[in-house]
């Protein structure tokens, strides 16, 4: 029996990794972020109508900047709102000071159409100056249109709104890595 239900764990397992991949098209640039005990989020970003903003996410995620970063925001009460990353200092662990902090860069906003709807992602940026954004992101829980048009939306989930949903104040991203289609593809 025991065995079985072994067996039926090793099983369950493969299939949610299996489950938790994205293979981009052609013409598709994906962000892969891989959280500590959660899973994988895999972001598709708007490169065309964001050039700006993602040029400079990817050129971070590149570098590993985002690597070992924690979640330093989780909003859910009154409702689900939003999980956010991108502050350097979330890898010293003291969740408390992260936030305010980036790594100079000021990223002008870009007005690419999306809607901040589930799983959309958009730069943060300081609330009195739409052209500050810089390496801070977050990610949407649920729909939140009153941000529509003051925050460049930059990416939507595909793969991984499940893991979103779980995401915890604290959890660390282990690893964000670009994907891009297989020569060919």
């Amino acid at each position: 029996m025991r065995l079985l239900l072994s067996l039926f764990l090793a099983l369950f397992t493969l299939a949610l990794s299996v489950a938790q991949q994205y293979t981009p098209k052609a013409n598709e640039t994906v962000l892969k972020i891989e959280i500590e005990g959660r899973g994988n989020i895999y972001v598709l970003l708007h490169t065309r109508e964001a050039p700006k903003t993602t040029g400079h996410i990817l050129a971070l995620a590149k570098a590993g900047f985002y690597n070992g970063q924690r979640f330093h925001k989780v909003e859910r009460i009154p409702k689900p709102f939003l999980v956010q990353i991108g502050d350097p200092t979330s890898k010293a662990g003291d969740i408390e000071a992260a936030g305010s902090n980036g790594t100079g860069a000021r990223i002008p906003y870009e007005d690419t159409g999306f809607k901040n709807v589930v799983g959309a992602v958009g730069l943060v940026r300081n609330t009195e100056d739409k052209n500050s954004g810089d390496c801070q992101f977050y990610m949407l829980l649920d729909k939140s249109s009153f941000l529509d048009g003051n925050y460049t939306v930059f990416g939507q989930v595909v793969v991984g709104l499940d893991v979103l949903k779980k995401i915890q104040k604290g959890d660390r991203a282990v690893a964000v890595t670009i994907l891009r289609p297989a020569a060919g593809g």
